[in-house]
């Protein structure tokens, strides 16, 4: 049996255009209408499975949270029906469930008998959410003068030590500082390994990413696509982009260009796309070719660590672009976004395209001693800025290459360009006698 199903599940609102027509509409003998119907869900489906980690992304406004709170039993679907199979705890809004002027250990008793727990059983829990917590005595203060952080930690100690079966996170843990974002996120791992299932709600891809299983993408209360992290993602953070970058586009286009006698071609052109995983974009303007070189202009085959590279990137515009901008994503063999660049990142400014232009962009690239795995470039051309910008054409992993072995062991992904220096002063620092002394064998054999 799955731990959360939905079936067709709606949810709305009744919205008044003021306080009185809620009453006029109640004491109405006719039951004459007087509000809109909003619908924050509609026709939703989807199921959850025991131990699984289901994640769900969005903009805001777009049903997470009603969403969420359906499957605490908090709201109740307007239509559909719900099932959800086991104990549930639930991080929902900053705060939600705890009472502003109890202390912060009344609280901890407070939602641990909610959730039908005796003292005696919270009790043995009460140590542990108190360090992991970690706010010191003002777990003795009431609720209401604590920091949002402060409330954010003692509500997701006490969500993670009730022995929930399902935990459910909503967005609270953007609210924390660093240090504590990654004690919970060691512990949502620790819980998955556990088989705790969870569903989680967060703006953070990344996060988003490394810990789920599957996700679910609302848009305006409604399902756009269920999946694999990586594709259902990628089509989320396209469709964000182009949203986003709507208005420096129009305002860009709206400034008509001097037009030319006929469209510029680059005097140098790649045509050849070893690779297409997936493709997206506008279609303004389109990536059509992409290559890697050494320093010396000849094709790579294996990709030497410490070595120098050109990344060549041709483009063609189909309509005008006023603010071209050309890119690459390098990513590893996990399919995990590892680095990435484009012309304004790198302070070169490009001239406006019109329809017919082709251009072709050179990145001068030092690599790093990485460890040796495959890793895949990922060009794209958009226009706009990069506060903002719409994507034109973006080819997911175009061209894969093999890392060579690096001459030295390479611990963790990257070696970092490091001098080592022993027995030496911090520089600025007074030397000390010994260091001063001409005949000292530390200034003899000072490694650096």
């Amino acid at each position: 049996m799955n731990a959360v199903e939905f079936q067709g599940v709606s949810k709305s609102y009744a919205i008044y255009d003021s306080p009185g027509d809620r009453l006029k509409e109640l004491l109405s003998l006719n039951r004459l209408k007087r509000h809109q119907d909003f619908w924050a869900l509609h026709d939703v489906s989807f199921h959850v499975k025991r131990g699984e980690t289901f994640c769900v992304v969005g903009e805001n406004g777009s049903g997470k949270s009603t969403l969420l709170q359906i499957v605490a039993g908090i709201l109740q679907p307007s239509g559909g029906t719900v099932a959800v199979s086991g104990r549930v705890s639930a991080l929902l809004e900053l705060g939600a469930g705890f009472n502003p002027e109890f202390t912060g250990r009344d609280n901890v008793y407070l939602n641990g008998s909610i959730l039908g727990f005796s003292t005696r059983q919270i009790d043995q829990r009460y140590k542990d959410i108190e360090e992991f917590a970690e706010i010191g005595d003002f777990i003795n203060q009431p609720v209401k003068t604590y920091s949002s952080g402060m409330v954010v930690r003692l509500a997701f100690a006490v969500a993670i030590n009730v022995d929930p079966e399902i935990l459910l996170v909503d967005e609270a843990l953007a609210v924390g500082d660093i240090y504590f974002r990654q004690r919970c996120m060691r512990k949502v791992h620790e819980l998955r390994s556990r088989g705790i299932t969870i569903l989680f709600v967060s703006h953070a891809v990344s996060d988003v990413k490394a810990i789920g299983d599957r996700v679910l993408w609302l848009d305006h209360g409604r399902m756009v696509d269920v999946g694999e992290p990586e594709r259902v993602i990628a089509k989320y953070l396209a469709a964000m982009t182009q949203k986003d970058s709507t208005y420096l586009r129009l305002k860009a286009g709206a400034q008509e260009p001097r037009r030319r006698s006929g469209p510029v071609r680059a005097p140098e052109v790649v045509e050849t796309i070893p690779n297409v995983d997936r493709r997206f974009g506008d279609g303004r303007a389109e990536v059509i070719g992409i290559a890697v070189f050494d320093e010396r202009g000849r094709p790579v085959h294996l990709l030497e660590p410490s070595s120098h590279i050109v990344v060549r990137i041709s483009v063609r515009a189909k309509e005008d672009v006023p603010l071209p901008m050309v890119g690459f994503m390098l990513r590893n063999q996990l399919g995990m976004d590892f680095s990435g660049t484009n012309t304004a990142r790198e302070g070169r400014e490009m001239p406006p395209m019109q329809s017919g232009d082709i251009y072709t962009v050179d990145f001068h690239v030092e690599l790093p001693e990485l460890y040796p795995a495959s890793f895949s470039f990922s060009p794209a051309i958009a226009d706009g800025t990069l506060a903002g910008y719409q994507m034109c054409d973006w080819i997911d992993n175009a061209v894969a290459l093999q890392m060579a072995r690096a001459e030295h062991e390479i611990y963790g992904y990257i070696h970092l360009p490091c001098r080592v220096e022993v027995n030496s002063p911090m520089l600025g620092a007074p030397a000390s006698d010994a260091e001063e002394s001409e005949d000292s064998p530390l200034m003899e054999k000072r490694i650096g």
